[in-house]
């Protein structure tokens, strides 16, 4: 779900229940024989995927005296939690800067070559590391230290800003150079975004992960409120502005994660398997998630057509003398839409199914996705997006949740990296895809074509056997 939870500012403790028939029932209401030998043999791996889960450094830090990584019934509070506090606000940072960037290059481009077409090639570039970077970037955090990872991604992401203000204030600004900045800024950001995620459940007791979740979903839609405005309406004072902006950012972004302390991964043991027999064990285990490589698999194709509709959008508001502003205005009340969804997505998962969920969002999609093709006032194109973005707040509350709950700590990199690529990867396709089809069709006919291909999505993800049924069930085979 580039489709999103409950956000920020009620950290309180998700009740979510992912399975479709409701909570797991208890030991004690099934048959005393074969059931409960499968009980106590889940109860086992439990434990040992808690003992692998790294949890002991920052639970314990958070709440002195537990024992196992488990926090006793007087847990710290998130809000006074310093790791997960310094970890989520240098994370967030991070995120605001490459918010406002990733507005800001197809716009930089948009308005120096009128090109939609060289646009959505920049757009392309800051994406495809999505697509290419994500399975070998979840072996490394799963490898390397993942602090280090972050804080050396942010100096990066730093140094191209620079790199790319320094090239626009010369004003000399070749194609091919920015191609490189975007796709360089891309790579990186998908290594701080994977290794802050594998990174939570340490800093986090068990408990509290749901609440955590939250507020990364949160942060993450408000970044995206914050910056597409930020980075469009920095590109109309200046075109080197957003990317100064961005420099400052990843700066103060690694300032706070050099205060994180204690390891943010679990100690593995043992002979190291080499980086290529490590992606295949990650892409063997998501192989046997036949529910999750449904859910996946309907968000990939919803991205890669908001990505192309982002585009249309950009596209028709210049045709029609609008400005940058606007269209920062649009894409900010879509994260402001998310948001909200981050926060009710709680209401939501409790009283229906992931599966209700997903195939009721991407119907409401393709609802809201027609109206586009005729509208260009950016305000009621604004309440559009602010509804689409609503979905993808509650979906990715559960993803994230999800995700925690079946992949243990020594596989966590490679999950969340398949399911970015799967997810996220895939939007590659999009920016570059809509702009030929722009210039060849024009915004209506586009964004209409756009509308069909979700509608078929929802049909397909109706009739799709994979996702009648829930792995967190009871007694499911899928679990690791």
């Amino acid at each position: 779900m580039t489709p999103p939870p409950k956000t920020v500012t009620d950290p309180a403790v998700l009740p979510w229940e992912l399975a479709a028939a409701g909570p797991e029932p208890r030991a004690e209401s099934r048959p005393q024989d074969q059931d409960q030998d499968q009980d106590q043999d889940r109860d086992r791996d439990r434990e040992q995927d808690r003992a692998e889960s790294g949890l002991g450094s920052g639970a314990a830090e958070a709440a002195p005296g537990t024992e196992g990584g488990e926090a006793p019934a007087a847990a710290v509070p998130l809000r006074r939690n310093r790791d997960f506090g310094l970890l989520w606000g240098g994370a967030g940072l991070s995120l605001l800067a490459g918010r406002a960037t990733a507005v800001a290059y197809p716009l930089t481009v948009l308005w120096i070559t009128g090109s939609p077409g060289d646009a959505g090639l920049v757009g392309t570039a800051l994406l495809l590391p999505q697509l290419l970077v994500q399975l070998p970037g979840g072996a490394l955090v799963d490898r390397w230290d993942r602090r280090r990872i972050m804080i050396g991604a942010g100096l990066g992401q730093a140094l191209v800003a620079g790199a790319v203000a320094a090239l626009l204030l010369s004003g000399h600004v070749w194609l091919w150079a920015l191609l490189a900045a975007a796709f360089t800024e891309g790579t990186l950001g998908v290594l701080h975004q994977l290794a802050e995620r594998a990174a939570v459940p340490a800093v986090v007791p068990t408990e509290q992960l749901p609440a955590a979740l939250t507020g990364n979903e949160a942060r993450t839609r408000g970044a995206a409120i914050a910056g597409q405005p930020l980075g469009s309406g920095l590109v109309a004072l200046g075109s080197s502005f957003p990317y100064v902006a961005a420099l400052v950012g990843q700066l103060a972004s690694v300032v706070l994660l050099f205060g994180v302390r204690g390891k943010l991964q679990a100690e593995r043991t043992g002979p190291r398997p080499d980086l290529v027999r490590e992606i295949k064990e990650g892409l063997v285990w998501m192989w046997r998630q036949r529910f999750l490589r449904a859910v996946m698999a309907a968000v990939a194709v919803s991205n890669v057509l908001f990505q192309g509709l982002n585009l249309a959008v950009m596209t028709g508001i210049q045709e029609n003398h609008g400005s940058q502003f606007q269209i920062g205005v649009v894409l900010s009340l879509s994260g402001a839409g998310g948001l909200v969804g981050a926060i009710s997505g709680g209401w939501w998962a409790t009283r229906f199914s992931l599966r209700t969920l997903v195939l009721g969002g991407l119907a409401v999609w393709t609802a809201l996705m027609v109206p586009v093709a005729f509208l260009r006032d950016p305000y009621a194109l604004g309440a559009l997006f602010a509804a689409s973005g609503y979905v993808g707040g509650v979906f990715n509350v559960a993803g994230g949740v999800f995700m925690v709950r079946v992949a243990p700590d020594r596989m966590r990199g490679r999950a969340n990296s398949l399911a970015m690529l799967v997810g996220g990867g895939a939007m590659a396709a999009g920016p570059v895809a809509a702009g030929f089809a722009l210039e060849a069709f024009g915004p209506t006919r586009t964004v209409l074509g756009l509308s069909v291909a979700m509608g078929v999505t929802a049909l397909v993800a109706l009739l799709s056997p994979s996702l009648r049924r829930n792995p967190l069930a009871t007694g499911s085979p899928e679990l690791p």
